[in-house]
């Protein structure tokens, strides 16, 4: 058993509870969304009952979905519920008519499951869990979380060649098996070409024609790939930023994969010193802090942008938090400097500050309104850090 914290999360389900009868619980294929909704259910005192629709035996237990679930008490988890789209209106009539509380888990985005649960609105919320983030686990074990990935199986295996395997095998399932109970309909072979190669592009905007004339099929094609894979929580599509300024700004999305792990599997890197002298290792680095400053931020995808002019002035990261524009620079490297870059941002976006995201290191000043901070000690709220009397157990046998 290993100890990680996920408080925040289990808070979060339970102050949503208080408002909504129905929260789901959303992410990619095993980063612990199972587990994390069997730790809430063990924590109420009441009782609950679990349905995973990956099961045959579950799936005819909810034949007569509405005759069984009404007939329960307590908690009610149902997961992998985009494979039952046709759930929703019936969790509609329960929740109408009774005081039952339904925590829900998925694969699929939430606009993908929006499409579907349509009938809940006003009556569920979401949460969308990312594998484990820095703040859960640690800053000591940032090298081995960056290598590794945040995915429960390859962060906490036993050996370095056992984690490659996993993600590996984490790879060919999600592509020959994962996507087609989803409801994709793609060849496994060609995507997994395609998003091969958008791991070399990680870090970089998304050009759709280009890619699409390297593998040999249309910009549409390409375009609905990315989408796939951003719906299944593989991939972030970072939006740029426009200001009303005279500068000819930068209009393509930046890509990212979301696990710096399957990145570096996909780029076929097999151990840490290979990612040190690999010449993405400063993308690898980027595209691993952006994650877990955005996670940490706790800020909508919507409220997440890049920003870059014609004339290569750029800014990593915006984010819009409490009315405020915050910048982010990330620099693999242990002593940045200021760069033009940052006072054009500063200028031109009207940000209350920059901050330059390194590695490790203390925090300190680098110019007017821009300092320098390791991401293991860049802080949102001093309480939501690093809670270690109240960690609660990760079980390996679960997702």
């Amino acid at each position: 058993m290993t100890y990680i914290n996920r408080e925040h999360f289990l808070q979060e389900i339970a102050e949503l509870f208080e408002t909504f009868p129905v929260v789901a619980i959303l992410g990619a294929r095993q980063c612990g969304k199972s587990t994390l909704a069997q730790q809430y259910a063990r924590h109420l005192s009441g009782q609950f009952t679990t349905f995973d629709l990956e099961n045959e035996m579950d799936q005819a237990r909810l034949i007569e979905a509405q005759l069984t679930l009404q007939s329960l008490s307590g908690l009610i988890i149902i997961d992998e519920i985009q494979r039952r789209p046709n759930l929703f209106p019936v969790l509609r009539y329960l929740v109408d008519t009774s005081s039952q509380k339904y925590l829900i888990l998925g694969s699929a985005s939430r606009d993908l499951i929006q499409q579907s649960s349509e009938s809940l609105a006003g009556r569920i919320a979401y949460i969308e869990l990312p594998p484990f983030l820095l703040f859960e686990v640690g800053k000591e074990t940032i090298n081995n979380l960056w290598w590794r990935g945040g995915f429960p199986r390859s962060f906490l295996a036993s050996s370095e060649k056992g984690s490659y395997r996993w993600r590996q095998e984490y790879i060919k399932t999600f592509l020959e098996r994962d996507l087609a109970l989803s409801g994709f309909d793609v060849e496994p072979a060609t995507l997994r070409r395609f998003w091969q190669m958008l791991a070399h592009y990680h870090g970089q905007t998304f050009n759709a024609a280009e890619i699409a004339a390297s593998l040999g099929f249309t910009a549409k094609t390409s375009k609905r790939y990315i989408d796939i894979l951003e719906g299944t929580y593989m991939v972030r599509q970072l939006k740029p930023w426009f200001e009303n300024i005279s500068k000819r700004q930068v209009k393509a999305s930046k890509v990212y994969m979301k696990d710096s792990g399957l990145l570096h599997t996909l780029l076929g890197i097999t151990d840490f010193s290979q990612l040190q002298a690999h010449p993405k290792v400063g993308a690898s680095w980027e595209g691993f802090a952006i994650e877990n400053i955005i996670n940490s931020l706790e800020v909508d995808r919507d409220d997440c942008y890049f920003w870059a002019t014609h004339n290569h002035a750029e800014l990593d990261l915006m984010v819009i938090k409490d009315g405020k524009k915050l910048g982010f620079e990330f620099k693999y490297t242990a002593s940045p400097k200021v760069t033009k870059s940052m006072g054009i941002a500063l200028d031109n976006l009207n940000l209350s500050e920059i901050t330059v995201i390194v590695p490790q290191g203390p925090t300190y000043p680098l110019g007017d309104k821009i300092r320098v901070c390791s991401l293991g000690e860049y802080k949102v709220n001093e309480e939501q850090y690093m809670k270690i009397g109240n960690r609660i157990p990760f079980f390996h046998g679960e997702n």
